[in-house]
């Protein structure tokens, strides 16, 4: 099946033998998509029943979109804050200023 754009418009049922077509049920609540009804499309292939079953699934997406982002940064926000303790403990010490006056002799 993969590789053939016709095989993308059907998946196998696990029940019987007949292939399912994609646009047979609804993708949230699995109504089943028939007669002459609307279809409420979302990324180009997920159907829906309704603008409320598309809405629904578009805010749990931007919900989901939203944590991941929110997990990147927070990854990023770690990741910099370990590369600059890293840098800090491995860098040498600053040079110290030492105020000499001539004719002193200054050990260290």
């Amino acid at each position: 099946m993969v590789g053939s754009p016709r095989s993308r418009l059907y998946c196998e049922r696990l029940s019987d033998d007949e292939p399912h077509h994609f646009l047979d049920s609804c993708f949230l609540c699995k109504k089943p998509l028939t007669g002459n009804r609307d279809i409420f499309m979302y990324r180009g292939d997920t159907p829906f029943c309704s603008e409320e079953c598309r809405q629904e699934q578009i805010e749990m997406d931007e919900a989901m979109e939203k944590k991941w982002k929110l997990s990147f940064e927070a990854a990023s926000r770690k990741e910099k804050q370990a590369q600059n303790q890293k840098s800090n403990a491995t860098s040498p010490p600053k040079a110290q200023k030492f105020h000499v006056h001539a004719g002193t002799v200054v050990a260290s």
